[in-house]
């Protein structure tokens, strides 16, 4: 019989947040109009809503609910909580007008539950070299963690009913940290979502997909028993407008859309150069961030995918140095040594400053910033070419999502432009570098070491 062994964990049942919400109800908030705000009750999780080192905030459900405030034309607070259950609380209290926090709906919570947002698979994470599992026998013997409560854990609940001496553990952490846990070699498996699964396997690249659970969920917001009508009926609408004018689609590949183009070896090389040489040039970065306003880790994304931090690279086109510029891009910039580290760096943060301005005031950040990546490879005028054939096979230009579909067609014969761009190329490109600024987000800021500390490998001849 599968056997089950409790961590210590924080379940909020129905009837406790009745409870709760009886306890409360004199600290009420008003409505969101009478309030001059909405206030939504999430937690840190990387996915949904997350706050870098300067306090910037972001996330899947951050973005969309920015959009509903404006269609609401009021400001959106977001207030942390360490976990989805205080969260929960907070609704039911009456303390947020609703939670977004990767919720799965739970008929037994006393809860109102939106429309999809997006849709959920599951999965047994473990480590590569671990013992395969085929088939549902091979769980036999197998210890499975899985934060209780969750969709995973009814997940992982379903199979050990049929599978003798599965063992779950409920450990009451988020999906973050039990991941690490499980890089760490610290559990045997895990149920997960695919998506926490593949950010996760970006920055530790010995987890592997082990089993794929026979389960499906969506991701909703939570809004209290008693809602006001007004909200509930204005959430409807624009979460059923935000389907059919693609404006989901975009935010989801906004943060998921390039989480798989990476190997583990790729990644594995990435966190050794971090190391090893992106201190050497984090002063140049950090000054062409402030002159720029670019995010000094894109452009240190952009010159790793360009020349691995090597400022002695040269392509069998001519193009050189750690941003690898073109001799005719260097002389517009007036940058007269291209292997110069700090020359490299500074050109090529304004180079794609310079594009992203070229780019129509209508493309909206950050599709701007990865199309001017685009650009940066291609070149503006084939990048041109390909809006220009996108809004012939009647789609939107302005947006990313919309672009990658097309940025291949530009070589084939049927489509190609002058000079034959290779548009895979610069798609790929651009999708790796999203996924490298992601992975150094999650790094602690280097020291700064300063290139007198340049190893014997990384030196390049001056040019004359």
């Amino acid at each position: 019989m599968a056997s089950t062994r409790f961590a210590p964990v924080r379940f909020v049942s129905a009837a406790l947040l009745v409870l709760l919400a009886a306890c409360g109800q004199d600290e009420r908030l008003k409505d969101f109009q009478t309030h001059g705000e909405l206030r939504v009750a999430t937690v840190a999780d990387g996915l949904s809503y997350r706050r870098d080192e300067d306090g910037a905030q972001s996330g899947f459900e951050h973005d969309l609910l920015l959009d509903l405030g404006q269609r609401l034309n009021v400001p959106v607070r977001f207030v942390e909580y360490p976990n989805a259950g205080h969260a929960l609380e907070a609704v039911v209290n009456g303390h947020a007008h609703l939670a977004a926090a990767g919720l799965t709906r739970n008929a037994s919570l006393p809860l109102v539950w939106t429309t999809p947002l997006r849709e959920l698979d599951f999965i047994l994470a473990g480590q590569k070299g671990g013992r395969k599992i085929s088939r549902l026998a091979d769980l036999a013997g197998r210890v499975v963690t899985v934060m209780p409560g969750t969709q995973a854990a009814s997940a992982i609940e379903q199979l050990a009913a049929k599978v003798p001496a599965l063992e779950v553990v409920y450990a009451d952490a988020d999906d973050q940290t039990l991941l690490t846990r499980l890089a760490n070699g610290q559990i045997d498996l895990l149920a997960t979502d695919r998506v926490h699964f593949a950010l996760a396997a970006r920055t530790s690249p010995q987890l592997t997909i082990a089993f794929n659970l026979p389960h499906e969920s969506e991701v909703v917001w939570a809004l209290p028993p008693n809602i006001d009508g007004g909200l509930s009926r204005e959430i409807s609408i624009f979460l059923s407008e935000a389907r059919e004018s693609g404006l989901l689609a975009r935010v989801s590949d906004r943060y998921f859309g390039h989480v798989r183009r990476l190997n583990g070896q790729d990644v594995i090389a990435f966190l050794g150069h971090i190391e090893q040489r992106l201190p050497l040039y984090l002063p140049h970065f950090l000054d062409a961030s402030a002159r720029t306003g670019i995010d000094w880790r894109y452009l240190a994304a952009l010159s790793y995918q360009e020349s691995h931090w090597n400022p002695g690279a040269e392509s069998r086109t001519g193009v050189r140095g750690l941003m690898m510029l073109t001799n005719d891009t260097a002389s517009r910039l007036g940058i007269r040594n291209r292997i110069d580290p700090r020359q490299s760096i500074l050109g090529g943060a304004r180079y794609i400053a310079m594009l992203q301005n070229e780019l129509p005031d209508e493309v909206p950040d950050p599709d701007r910033l990865w199309m001017a990546t685009a650009a940066y490879n291609l070149g503006m005028g084939h990048f041109n070419g390909a809006r220009t054939l996108a809004r012939q096979l009647g789609k939107d230009n302005t947006s990313w999502l919309e672009m990658k579909s097309v940025l291949p067609l530009i070589s084939r014969p049927q489509y190609r432009l002058k000079g034959s761009p290779r548009g895979y190329e610069a798609l790929i490109m651009t999708e790796n570098i999203r996924n490298y600024y992601d992975i150094l987000l999650q790094q602690p800021t280097p020291p700064l070491l300063g290139e007198r500390n340049l190893g014997p490998r990384l030196h390049a001849q001056a040019e004359p």
